[in-house]
């Protein structure tokens, strides 16, 4: 099916360029994981496939200390920096580009918490990815809409579990309740 196909090269594409830049990473030495919308992607797919949702860009959380080095590394491995939002455009694949944002930090000053740095996981694949912990946390504090739908697609394949949520603040688990209440 046509669909299946088109659906199945972007999902490679991404992987592809995840683990060019992780490889990259992982020979500079920098630790990193893949947040965001992708590593929803990666921990619901792993659950259920056909419950997953593809997402345009990836996220790695990096640790600032480490953005001059991770620059070189995603520079020598083809990366080009886009703009000056450490956005980077895959030479090869102009539509799998990678956005750094800096573990222990807020991404916009209006969150509630910052980026978690729980140990990142391996996927099947050798992906590094953020812990559903963190996944929960990172979407619950952006809340827009799409992070909205991410919570319910982590809910829905049964990945928060009574334990994540004891992790959360106040302010978080209200907005949990809240998205779960428009199911």
């Amino acid at each position: 099916m046509l669909t299946n196909d088109i659906f199945d090269d972007l999902v490679d594409q991404r992987l592809d360029t995840i683990k060019r830049a992780g490889s990259a990473l992982d020979l500079s030495g920098i630790p990193y994981r893949v947040v965001g919308g992708f590593a929803v992607f990666l921990h619901v797919t792993a659950v259920d496939p056909m419950a997953a949702r593809m997402t345009p860009d990836i996220d790695f959380g990096i640790r600032r200390s480490d953005l001059d080095a991770t620059c070189a590394a995603l520079r020598a491995a083809g990366f080009k920096m886009e703009d000056t939002s450490f956005r980077y455009v895959d030479s090869t694949r102009r539509r799998s580009a990678i956005h750094l944002v800096f573990l222990n930090e807020r991404v916009a000053a209006d969150y509630l918490e910052p980026v978690p740095s729980s140990e990142p996981v391996r996927t099947k694949e050798g992906v590094s990815i953020a812990p559903v912990v963190d996944l929960v946390h990172m979407k619950l504090t952006s809340y827009r809409l799409k992070d909205q739908v991410h919570i319910q697609d982590l809910d829905n394949a049964a990945l928060i579990t009574p334990e994540i949520e004891q992790t959360l603040s106040a302010p978080l688990l209200a907005r949990l309740k809240e998205v779960r209440s428009k199911r």
